[in-house]
């Protein structure tokens, strides 16, 4: 059995519990909470497993993986069926530019660790750092919705098969609203993300649904 240590709100761990879901995995899920007493994945227990000290991690057997993107991308090489990527060169290296826009451009400036070094060593307040978090997602969606402007309103980002990208899209459509971004600047993203949240795979693994999942 696949073990996942996640965090319910981590847009990470989210992008992974979809891919599972696509691919009809079963898993087990150990929640890791980012902020209680400091944060369970700086403890010593979950540091021998993860020196990262991050979510999410798989484990499958006595191999353990981090980072969401190369679990998503060891996902679809070791349970090819059903893929998760085309198979031409060509549109496969543009999923992984849409993936990478979220993963490196977007998702890391609005982590507990950016903000909180924000707030500690530069003193900005609540308000300045959601002003940076909502700088750098509009940024990024911005160059986003310019890449599918010129392509069919579809199920998914690349066709009708939800693939990578839309496991990369959606949690990131779910952390612009909580960070209260102007998402009438994407209506193609957002109406993709609508779509997709539809569908069984996204939306039980919407942030809401999980075991750890707190009032907000």
């Amino acid at each position: 059995m696949l073990t996942l240590y996640t965090y319910w709100r981590s847009s990470a761990s989210y992008r992974v519990r979809i891919a599972l879901a696509l691919k009809g995995l079963a898993y087990e899920s150990r929640p890791v909470h980012l902020l209680k007493e400091g944060g369970e994945q700086h403890a010593p227990e979950y540091r021998a497993l993860n020196p990262e000290g991050r979510v999410p991690l798989l484990v499958d057997g006595d191999f353990k993986l981090g980072q969401s993107l190369a679990i998503l991308r060891y996902l679809d090489e070791q349970y090819p069926n059903p893929a998760l990527q085309p198979a031409d060169a060509r549109q496969r290296a543009r999923v992984w530019q849409f993936c990478e826009a979220i993963n490196a451009d977007m998702q890391p400036l609005h982590n507990i660790g950016p903000l909180g070094y924000l707030g500690r060593e530069f003193g900005l307040s609540e308000a300045q750092r959601e002003g940076w978090i909502r700088h750098w997602i509009d940024r990024g969606l911005s160059a986003l919705e310019a890449e599918v402007a010129d392509q069919p309103l579809q199920t998914a980002v690349f066709g009708d098969t939800p693939g990578l990208a839309d496991c990369c899209l959606v949690p990131q459509i779910y952390a612009a609203k909580r960070f209260k971004a102007d998402l009438d600047r994407y209506p193609r993203l957002v109406a993709l993300s609508e779509r997709l949240e539809q569908l069984p795979a996204f939306s039980g693994a919407h942030p809401s649904q999980q075991a750890d999942a707190q009032p907000v």
